[in-house]
C-alpha cells in the first residue's frame, strides 16, 4: 500500500529487565491510507501506547519497518526523524498538556508558527479548527478558565494545527465523564473526517471504536483485526 499515510511491516519491540527479555510486539503489521481512521484497542499493559509512540517516530522498534507517507523512518538520523514527525504527524493524549500562560487560540497558532507559517495565516487556521470544535466564543480563554472538555478540544486543534498526514491519539477522551467524552469525540471525528487525516485511536471504550473506520486488536504482542458482531 504506496498511498499509506502510515505503515508498519513486521514491527518487534523488546525491552530487558535483568537478565529477561520482555517481547511487547511480536511482529506487528499495519497499514492505515489517508482518510481512514481505525481504533487501537486491547487490554492494559499490552503495548498500545507502546504501538503509537514507535508510530509517531518517539521511540525505535527493535527491528522491523516504520514508514511515515511512504518515507522510511528506520535509517533517518534524529533531526530527520524529528523533521518528518513535525512535518506530517499530529498527536493527543489523555491529558491536554495546553500552555497554561496562553489562550486556546495562541495554543493553537504557537506550534504553526514554530513550523514557519505567518502569525495571520496562524491565527487564520486556529479560528477555523476552534469553531470547528464549537469553541468560537472561548478562543480568548486561557486553559484555567475552560472545562475539561474545552480543553481536550483545544488540544485536539493543537494537533491539527499543522496539517499533518497522520494523527495518532492514547485514549483523547479518557479523563471526561461519559456524557463529555461522548460529546468531544463525536466533534472530534467530524473535524478529522474534515480534514482528510489517516488516524490510529487508542481507547478502551467499545461505543466509541465502534464509530470509527475499522478496529484494530493488539493482544500478546500481535495485531489482530476485528470483526463486528452481526
Amino acid at each position: 500500500m504506496n498511498d499509506a499515510a502510515l505503515k508498519l511491516s513486521n514491527v518487534k519491540r523488546s525491552f530487558r529487565q535483568g537478565r529477561v527479555e520482555l517481547e511487547v510486539l511480536r511482529g506487528v503489521d499495519l497499514a492505515i491510507r489517508p482518510g481512514e481512521i481505525v481504533a487501537l484497542v486491547g487490554p492494559s499493559g499490552t503495548g498500545k501506547s507502546t504501538l503509537l509512540q514507535i508510530s509517531g517516530l518517539l521511540e525505535k522498534p527493535t527491528s522491523g519497518e516504520v514508514l511515515i507517507a511512504g518515507t522510511s523512518a528506520g535509517t533517518l538520523s534524529d533531526d530527520k526523524r524529528t523533521a518528518l514527525r513535525r512535518l506530517h504527524l499530529g498527536f493527543v493524549y489523555q491529558y491536554h498538556h495546553l500552555l497554561p500562560e496562553f489562550s486556546a487560540l495562541e495554543n493553537v497558532v504557537l506550534p504553526q508558527m514554530i513550523a514557519g507559517t505567518g502569525k495571520g495565516e496562524a491565527a487564520k487556521r486556529a479560528t477555523r479548527l476552534l469553531e470547528g470544535m464549537g469553541l468560537a466564543d472561548r478562543i480568548k480563554h486561557r486553559p484555567a478558565e475552560l472545562s475539561g472538555g474545552e480543553q481536550q478540544r483545544v488540544a485536539i486543534c493543537r494537533a491539527l494545527a499543522n496539517s499533518p498526514r497522520l494523527l495518532l491519539a492514547d485514549e483523547p477522551t479518557g479523563n471526561l465523564d461519559p456524557h463529555t467524552s461522548d460529546h468531544v469525540f463525536a466533534a472530534f471525528l467530524r473535524l478529522v473526517r474534515e480534514e482528510g487525516l489517516a488516524a490510529l485511536i487508542a481507547t478502551h471504550n467499545p461505543d466509541l471504536a465502534a464509530r470509527m473506520d475499522r478496529t484494530v486488536s493488539l493482544s500478546e504482542g500481535r495485531l489482530r483485526e476485528s470483526v463486528p458482531a452481526e
